[in-house]
């Protein structure tokens, strides 16, 4: 396997590359993950079995187009290939470390702009991508309230009923998660749409965000996924408000945006994610 990387990226790279260096490093729940060098030059690798690559295919996809957005720091695609029965994704590799404060207010600035960057009419992507393990679809639309209803909660919801987890009647909750938002219709923004602080950190060039599952949506959906699962520093928010304050209301959508994520946690996790989920639906008065 390593040897048929070598040769790939050797092609790719149009020069000799032999892996003589391959650390292991923290990646998360869903791949492996591996700093590869050949003495001199050093890459990102993930690695997933083979029936994964549409994962890594829209992982790059994303990547692509945040850096033409060439707002805030992201990884650098290089490859992507499969060998045998493994599929995997090649970018830059910079070393990294957890954001301090400068960092987050700088990341904060960088991520409004991300978010006033571009003129999109509608919602959307121009392909479906995943949230972690899970599809996401991105159909485009014109009117917010229904795209999130339909092709973020109530995409959910049908999941987790597959799975045997009830929730309540989804037609309900769906319905309930358009009069929610009927009124609220804000500029289509480019996100990152995983944004915790773990697909985050600051390197020697500034911050850098990575792992992103982008369409355009409403940019409180990001700001509303920081808050989530142990929060950004302070500075974060304000670094953020001084370029492009959040609207008024956004206090009462944030738990809205977020039941999407813990949703999905429900059905890649089950466990207390499921607790979770009924506690928000019932806060929101969802089964009304």
């Amino acid at each position: 396997m390593w040897q048929a990387i070598s040769h790939q990226l050797s092609e790719v790279l149009d020069k000799p590359f032999k892996i003589i260096e391959k650390e292991p490093l923290e990646g998360g729940d869903i791949n492996e993950c591996y700093c590869i060098g050949d003495g001199n030059d050093r890459y990102f690798l993930k690695l997933n079995d083979r029936e994964q690559l549409m994962i890594f295919e829209t992982e790059a996809e994303s990547l692509h187009v945040l850096n033409e957005a060439d707002c805030i720091q992201v990884p650098e695609f290089i490859h992507l290939g499969t060998c045998r029965d493994k599929s995997f994704l090649v970018l830059n590799y910079l070393p990294t470390k957890v954001l301090d404060n400068d960092a987050a207010y700088t990341l904060g600035q960088e991520l409004a702009r991300l978010h006033s960057w571009g003129e999109q009419a509608e919602y959307g992507f121009d392909w479906d991508n995943y949230i972690g393990l899970t599809p996401q679809p991105n159909k485009w639309r014109r009117r917010w309230c229904r795209f999130f209803a339909e092709q973020r909660i109530d995409w959910q919801l049908q999941i987790c009923q597959e799975k045997g987890i009830d929730l309540g009647n989804i037609d309900t909750i769906t319905s309930r998660v358009i009069d929610l938002l009927m009124h609220h219709q804000p500029k289509p923004s480019l996100l990152h749409g995983d944004l915790w602080h773990g697909n985050t950190a600051v390197t020697v060039t500034g911050p850098i965000i990575f792992d992103p599952a982008s369409y355009w949506g409403d940019r409180e959906c990001d700001i509303a996924m920081t808050e989530l699962f142990g929060g950004f520093p302070p500075t974060f928010y304000e670094g953020y408000q001084s370029v492009w304050p959040l609207d008024e209301g956004y206090q009462e959508r944030k738990e809205l945006y977020n039941l999407y994520h813990v949703l999905n946690h429900c059905n890649l996790f089950g466990g207390s994610y499921i607790a979770q989920a009924e506690h928000s639906i019932e806060k929101l008065g969802l089964l009304k």
